[in-house]
């Protein structure tokens, strides 16, 4: 499967953007989906996964309450709502996919597939 991220750009802190993670191919619904991010210097780290159904979503503990993943079958797409967004947010931020179980959607060694990357900067 090929991913196709997008959405990112310059936005204040408190403000909210969408990404967009467009992905080919017919077996999109087979894939439990998550977005990472890395910031300069930093290394990639996971901030949200759903499962193929979107049953069940996961977030990591710095982004609870401010960011929602959500999927569309129909569309091949994955989603990641940002809302009130803080500088330490910045980074670019990369879709991926994986077949494996839930129990590990959290985890980046786990996902075979990764779009681009697109950039996320929260000015102060």
């Amino acid at each position: 499967v090929q991913l196709q991220a997008s959405g990112g750009g310059l936005v204040q802190a408190g403000g909210s953007l969408r990404l967009s993670c467009a992905a080919s191919g017919r077996t999109f619904s087979s894939y439990a989906m998550g977005w990472f991010r890395q910031a300069p210097g930093k290394e990639r780290e996971f901030v949200a996964a759903i499962n193929w159904s979107g049953s069940n979503t996961y977030y990591a503990d710095s982004v609870k309450g401010r960011f929602t993943i959500s999927r569309d079958n129909a569309k091949n797409t994955v989603y990641l709502q940002m809302n009130s967004l803080k500088p330490e947010d910045t980074a670019v931020y990369y879709c991926a996919a994986t077949t494996s179980a839930d129990y590990y959607i959290t985890r980046r060694s786990f996902y075979d597939y990764w779009g681009q990357g697109t950039l996320v900067t929260v000015s102060s």
